[in-house]
Formats: structure tokens, sequence, C-alpha cells
């Protein structure tokens, strides 16, 4: 993936020789390099691996990888190929209509889910532990050892309560870091508070507000019914003390343009990447990542990053390369257009994840 270079997720050797059971696989020149593998990691003398040209990879009748290509790379792939990979279709889009109008088929990983509609290709935990380790890393330069003289336990206070929110909870009683957490316990440490709370109380502005005073860290892992409107307005911010630190979780983009627009969960905050995921309310970066007519006054330091499972990318990859062993099996036994809901288990979680077509 061309991304940041902080980007360093690739599909371990083991995953590439799987798929050969079932196709010839195709390398862009350099695949797995940042993680320090070679050629001949991938190769292991298997003749149906090969390494060719990134614009070639494109275009063969499956392209794999883990975040969305481009625009300009849609344009490499083949009408009629399949994509897969991570595509997030209810707020993309430009991104659907853009694949609708190549002709180009597609699964997105993130939309893969079973007969209960449980996301069978994710990293949940890793968004929650990962974005929380950063969050009381912060918290412990400025208080080393997160010993504080008014004895008081740190609180965490966490919007949403799905996936990511029930790990963010587990995650923030325990400081982010299991080590943490262990040396805490030695030396009596002041410890923490997760408080979570859902829709039928984040509207109300008088309880939130009250809250926010309080909280040392606010976590959004919403996952919003209108993303077009925040949870949380930017004067509301104002009420967070002036060291508490965001942790973005939910990591939503600002597409003002779009019909409807989305926003993030948390007004006024920047989205971060592998790069840069750490911003101090005085950034210069930060008015590069918040659009002018996003009100972005009252300003605390955040921690967001558009892939948080890649801060520890090979346990990451190991993690997906686990979740997504059966289902490509299946999808490239039955094909794409084989795919139906009277199929087997996993063969209805990929149905489930085809490309919306246009009404």
């Amino acid at each position: 993936m061309r991304k940041e270079p902080g980007e360093k997720r690739v599909f371990p050797p083991d995953f590439i020789q799987m798929l050969t059971r079932y196709a010839e696989v195709y390398l862009s020149e350099g695949y797995g390099s940042r993680l320090g593998y070679s050629f001949d990691d991938y190769r292991q003398g298997n003749p149906k691996v090969f390494q060719v040209e990134q614009k070639e990879a494109f275009q063969k009748d499956y392209v794999i990888m883990l975040r969305s290509p481009n625009s300009e790379e849609f344009e490499l792939l083949n009408r009629g190929a399949c994509l897969v990979s991570m595509l997030h279709y209810p707020t993309r889009p430009q991104r659907v209509k853009k694949l609708n109008e190549l002709g180009i088929h597609s699964i997105s990983l993130d939309s893969i889910v079973d007969d209960n509609n449980l996301r069978l290709v994710e990293n949940m935990r890793a968004v929650a532990w990962n974005g929380l380790e950063v969050a009381f890393d912060l918290l412990e330069i400025v208080l080393p050892g997160l010993q504080r003289d008014n004895g008081r336990p740190f609180y965490v206070l966490i919007l949403g309560s799905g996936m990511i929110g029930k790990h963010a909870v587990e995650a923030a009683t325990k400081l982010g870091n299991i080590e943490r957490n262990t040396r805490q316990i030695e030396c009596n440490g002041l410890g923490s508070i997760a408080l979570s709370v859902g829709r039928n109380l984040t509207t109300n502005r008088l309880a939130m507000e009250a809250l926010l005073q309080q909280a040392d860290v606010l976590v959004d892992a919403t996952q919003r019914r209108n993303p077009g409107l925040p949870v949380i307005p930017n004067d509301w911010l104002a009420c967070l003390p002036p060291e508490a630190i965001i942790a973005d979780l939910a990591v939503d983009p600002y597409l003002l343009d779009h019909e409807p627009p989305v926003v993030r969960g948390i007004e006024g905050i920047p989205q971060g990447n592998l790069d840069k995921y750490v911003f101090k309310p005085t950034d210069v970066e930060w008015d590069a990542t918040v659009p002018a007519t996003v009100p972005s006054e009252h300003r605390r330091t955040t921690v967001s990053c558009y892939s948080w499972p890649g801060i520890h990318p090979e346990t990451c990859m190991v993690h997906y390369a686990r979740q997504m062993t059966p289902l490509i099996k299946e999808l490239l036994t039955k094909g794409y257009e084989g795919l139906s809901l009277e199929g087997g288990y996993f063969e209805r979680a990929l149905y489930h994840a085809r490309l919306p077509v246009p009404e």
C-alpha cells in the first residue's frame, strides 16, 4: 500500500502461501520490504508466486489490499475484477459511485458480517487498546508515573458502547497498557475509572458538560446514525480540563461536500494517520486537517489515527490473515458472481459485503 511511510502493514508469507492453493499470486515489487520481508520470504520456492510491477498487480482478477486504493489506482483495475479491501461503503458514497462507474466488483472487509450482523474481519480490540495506550503515554509525560497530588483516580469518558467502546472500557481501566497497569498496581497508583455513555445521554448538554468537566481522557468510540451531526459540538469542549486528552477511535472523515455530509463525532478535532497521530492544541497541522467552516476554537491534545491497529503492524496483519483465510478460500472457490445467500456461513457473510448496486 503506497500510503504514508508509517503504513507498513502487509499480509504475512503464510497467508500468501495459502492463496496459492486456489490461484496464482502476483505481488507488487517491494511488497513487505517495510517490515523486512523479501520476495524470497514470500515465494519460498513456490512457482505460483510472482513478483510484478504495481500497475500489473492491479490488473489481476482479484486484488487484495487492506486499505482502499486511491481514485487513480481504481482506474488500473479491470472491469469485472474484484477488489477486496476496507472500503467503508456507508461513509464513502463517492467511492461506491466510482467503483460502479468503472464496473469493478468489490468485497468490503469492514462489511463482512455474519447472520447476526457481527463483523468477521475486524480488529476492534487493537483500535481501542492502541488509541488508549497513546493517550495514557501522553498523560504519563505530563504526570510522571501517573501520580498527582490530589490522589484522584483518572476519569475516562467513553462515547459509545459498541464493540470498540467495550474494548475501550477494558483498555481504560488498564491505563492503555497491561505492563503500565501492573506497575501502577505495584506502586499503589491512582488507577482509573471508565464511564461509558450512549445516545440516551449524549444529547443532554447539561449532563454531558458535568461529565466533561471531570474527564482526563475523552474517547470517541461512536457509530452514529447520522454522520452529518457531531456527538460533541466544539463549544462543549470548553468544559474539558485544559490538560485532558481526546482519543479519537471512530476516525470518521470530514466529507462536507457529500450528500449527506460527514463530520467528526467530536467537532473540530483533526484526523491523523500512522505518520502523525498526536496533535497538540497549538499544532500547525490542526488547521490543515480541519475544514475552515468547522468550529475548532476549543482544542485539547488529540490522538487520532485512521488506522489504529497499524501502530503494531505485524501483530495486526497476523490477526487479519487469520480472520480472512476461510473467507478468501470461499471467495476464490465460488467466485464473486457465484456468491449467494443460500450458501454456507462464510459465503453468506461475503455476500453481505458485495458492492451496493445503485438504485
